[in-house]
């Protein structure tokens, strides 16, 4: 990992040579609605291995003192998985957020289905990024920035969110930033909450991602936890599916509410990963155990809960209660070790983050806020509409990142339909927590990229 990260700065610094100072601030400099003026772009620090180079000292404190969160109007687009969302954050408020949901494709498929998802994206991905800048009442001449997932993910659906966004950014000459998706689903939590200051932890929970992570500035994260097989979120969708409830909406949310009419208690499932003193999540054994009770209670996926006798229904209404209990009984344990861990890298946390696609479930909420309070620390949620994936996340990282200098120029107007795109699709966060290694089953690390904390780490290491 280490030679290929070195191999990755060295190259791409050849992609992006250093403008001189008064060059960099006679033709870098744009005025924008409402006249704040900024810098159209500049070879700075980059999340894109496309141009991972330095900002001149000298121009680094002007550079922060022209810039402010406020000034900036960033469109962001997300395409990592099955939504296609676009959102216009600027003049200190979010000015527009469009999301084109898949649930068909979910009701039908039973899950993600990639290939099915791109052309999804493919067919809608224009109008939704117009609409963003439609309801903005803006045009792409009108931004500082665009900001794009490009990863991790599904690759197959990542490009076509960076195509269109290198695309517009090279039709309309503005800079572009690459953004990892984990860390937009924790940022935005900054966006809520003002007074939410690094360091902090965050648990980010989703249908493919369950990481615990201490954030300890912009870019640097260490990675306290992660799973070793599947994430809860695809736990709660399968065994949705298995119990033959409407995956229309997805899986989590029908879940939950039938948990509402079960015994959390009926069905002792066990409580994964019991042995392991470490922070890492399992999910797949309890998969296994939910599987095999439904057999035991005879329960027919085929026959949908709408038409469930009340026998019946009271059996899956049971399971799910049960697994849910356990489920989240895991991420109970977990944060409660995390926290430990984090206090002694960084006694001054105040804060446990909790956001993801997960993390819009009451019962989850509930349970974490407990575990927080015993640990006298505060529980900062996104509302639910920004815990799912969405624009508006990847827009307030971009502008975070953009701030500290850290977006790519623009791309060539006319670049070639050939164009490799840099795309992501396993791209850890932070850098894994050395007493934090799991016992448990190797986690997979073929092709795995360099993780953005790394990159950064040492594209600092070079000023």
């Amino acid at each position: 990992m280490l030679s290929s990260l070195s191999s990755t700065i060295s190259r791409l610094n050849l992609f992006c040579p250093k403008p001189s100072i008064p060059h960099s601030l006679s033709s870098c400099l744009k005025t924008l609605k409402p006249q704040p003026i900024i810098p159209r772009w500049s070879c700075l620090h980059s999340l894109s291995t496309h141009s991972t180079s330095r900002l001149s000292t000298s121009l680094k404190p002007q550079f922060d003192a022209l810039v402010s969160k406020d000034d900036l109007v960033v469109l962001g687009i997300e395409t990592s998985c099955d939504d296609t969302a676009a959102a216009v954050r600027g003049n200190g408020e979010i000015l527009s957020q469009v999301v084109s949901s898949q649930a068909d494709l979910l009701a039908k498929y039973g899950g993600v289905a990639p290939k099915m998802a791109e052309e999804a994206h493919s067919q809608v991905i224009d109008q939704v990024v117009q609409e963003a800048l439609d309801k903005a009442n803006l045009t792409a001449r009108n931004l500082s920035a665009v900001a794009v997932t490009i990863g991790p993910g599904l690759s197959l659906c990542l490009r076509v969110g960076v195509r269109k966004a290198r695309k517009l950014a090279g039709s309309f000459n503005l800079p572009i930033i690459g953004i990892h998706h984990m860390e937009a689903h924790c940022l935005v939590a900054r966006l809520i909450e003002r007074e939410l200051e690094f360091p902090f932890m965050a648990l980010l929970i989703s249908g493919g991602h369950n990481l615990l992570i201490l954030a300890h500035d912009l870019g640097h994260y260490i990675q306290l936890g992660t799973t070793i097989d599947d994430a809860i979120g695809e736990a709660y969708d399968k065994t949705a599916k298995w119990l033959g409830l409407d995956m229309s909406r997805s899986g989590g949310p029908a879940l939950e509410e039938l948990a509402q009419e079960g015994d959390a208690e009926s069905i002792k499932f066990s409580t994964p990963m019991k042995q392991h003193r470490d922070c890492n999540f399992s999910y797949a054994g309890l998969k296994t155990q939910v599987r095999l009770a439904i057999g035991s209670h005879n329960i027919n996926p085929e026959i949908p809960i709408s038409s469930a006798s009340s026998q019946d229904r009271r059996s899956r209404a049971d399971i799910a209660a049960s697994f849910q209990r356990v489920a989240v009984l895991h991420l109970e344990e977990r944060c409660d070790r995390a926290i430990e861990w984090a206090r002694k890298i960084e006694p001054s946390i105040k804060h446990l983050v909790v956001s993801g696609g997960v993390a819009s479930n009451q019962y989850v909420r509930a349970r974490l806020d407990h575990v927080v309070k015993k640990n006298n620390l505060q529980l900062v949620c996104p509302p639910p509409k920004l815990c799912t994936d969405n624009g508006v996340m990847v827009a307030w990282t971009g502008i975070e990142h953009f701030c500290m200098g850290r977006f790519d120029p623009p791309p060539p107007a006319d670049e070639h339909e050939d164009y490799v795109y840099d795309l992501r699709p396993r791209w850890p966060l932070g850098e894994e927590y050395a007493e934090g290694r799991s016992e448990a089953r190797s986690l997979r690390t073929a092709r795995i990229h360099p993780s953005l904390t790394s990159i950064i780490q040492a594209s600092l290491q070079q000023q």
